[in-house]
């Protein structure tokens, strides 16, 4: 078995640049059908991000979405917001943990973690 994250998006082009971007991922060099586009982790470490075209935009809070685990979050969120992304709240501690949560260009939430007690890896 082996894991894949689909995400939902009207513009593969923006959300393809952003995901890339964030993740340090690349995308696949020949795109299999016309309605996904897979994000891959060079390094193969992570799973594919698989981008799948709907007509339809982004409405409210995601029932599922990403987590990043990063170890300075504030300089993690200024580079994401300069790669399009948004707050969607102020920065919050929540269990020890320092959580912000962002939107990608299209609208879908994504949570920064930095984890302040007793370091896990990611």
């Amino acid at each position: 078995m082996r894991l894949v994250c689909v995400l939902d998006t009207e513009d593969f082009e923006e959300t393809a640049r952003f995901w890339c971007g964030a993740l340090g991922f690349v995308r696949e060099e020949t795109q299999r059908h016309p309605s996904y586009l897979a994000l891959l982790d060079p390094g193969g470490r992570w799973p594919d991000l698989l981008l799948q075209k709907v007509p339809e935009p982004s409405r409210g809070k995601n029932r599922m979405h990403l987590d990043m685990v990063v170890p300075d979050l504030e300089a993690e969120a200024e580079r994401v917001v300069r790669l399009g992304a948004r707050r969607v709240r102020p920065t919050f501690e929540e269990a020890g943990d320092l959580i912000a949560v962002l939107a990608d260009p299209e609208g879908n939430e994504f949570c920064l973690v930095q984890q302040l007690e007793g370091a896990r890896e990611a």
